[in-house]
């Protein structure tokens, strides 16, 4: 099989667990690359702590990052914004309120901009995510200030919050796609909005085939993109569900797992 594009996951599949992409699989990475393969980050961060990681890679010329978890398709060279799915903010009031009952951390993000309710008296434990994801939030305006489209609510606590939050909010009208994008978080977004929508129409504006496509993954906000690639992949640090939902499962973000799925699948030497 000839594939075309390769989508991948970040935290928990391309970087290891230092939030860094190791010498072995960078090297692959590019090494695939340079033979005509399309790279395309598919991710639940944002453009601004994704694309470094592009350049790192020599790829933002000419690539693609897919971020917020599928809320936006973002062209790495130009920053230009070349699909998203807004969503209806207004409708959002009730988890927000609900977030601030239950004492939940949460944040608004269009494509670039991220808001939180008070900077003051922002979390420790929040403080220090937005400093290890280099992100800088703003404080959260009233939607009619808004001049951006609103993409995504995300809501960040104890696993037990969460687990809370997300049954009491299953049984509210499906207004939003609820995913749990990692064991700290909880995302709300447009209904139609998941990483394996945006890959869908991104390899569809290239003309290329599903079968022509490999994702990876390790969560379950990746699932979309791994059932819709000809081959989903699983790191071995994945849940059991995600596993199962693959067409294979390789070595985790710890032991070069991408390099070892490039190299079985002969798109590059061992």
């Amino acid at each position: 099989m000839t594939y075309r594009l390769i989508a991948l996951d970040m935290d928990g599949t391309l970087l290891n667990d230092q939030h860094e992409i190791s010498p072995q699989t960078a090297a692959s990475i590019k090494q695939v690359a340079a033979q005509g393969v399309e790279i395309v980050f598919c991710t639940g961060r944002t453009p601004i702590n994704s694309i470094p990681y592009m350049e790192q890679l020599g790829l933002h010329e000419d690539g693609y990052v897919i971020v917020h978890n599928g809320a936006a398709t973002v062209h790495a060279g130009t920053r230009e914004i070349v699909h998203q799915f807004p969503l209806a903010a207004q409708g959002l009031d009730p988890y927000i309120q609900y977030c601030q009952q239950h004492h939940i951390h949460f944040d608004i993000n269009t494509a670039f901009g991220l808001y939180v309710d008070s900077i003051d008296q922002l979390q420790a434990d929040a403080g220090k995510m937005y400093d290890n994801f280099l992100m800088t939030p703003q404080v959260l305006p009233p939607w009619s200030e808004f001049t951006e489209p609103v993409l995504k609510l995300s809501a960040f606590a104890s696993i037990e919050q969460l687990d809370q939050a997300y049954a009491e909010w299953s049984t509210w009208n499906p207004e939003f796609n609820m995913l749990r994008s990692g064991e700290f978080f909880v995302d709300l977004m447009h209904p139609q909005s998941s990483k394996g929508a945006s890959l869908q129409a991104l390899a569809e504006s290239k003309g290329i085939a599903p079968s022509e496509v490999i994702a990876i993954g390790n969560y379950f906000n990746d699932l979309s993109m791994i059932t819709y690639a000809g081959l989903g992949v699983a790191m071995d640090n994945s849940p059991m569900e995600v596993k199962a939902a693959a067409d294979e499962v390789t070595l985790s973000n710890n032991e070069d797992g991408i390099h070892h799925v490039l190299v079985k699948h002969g798109l590059i030497s061992a």
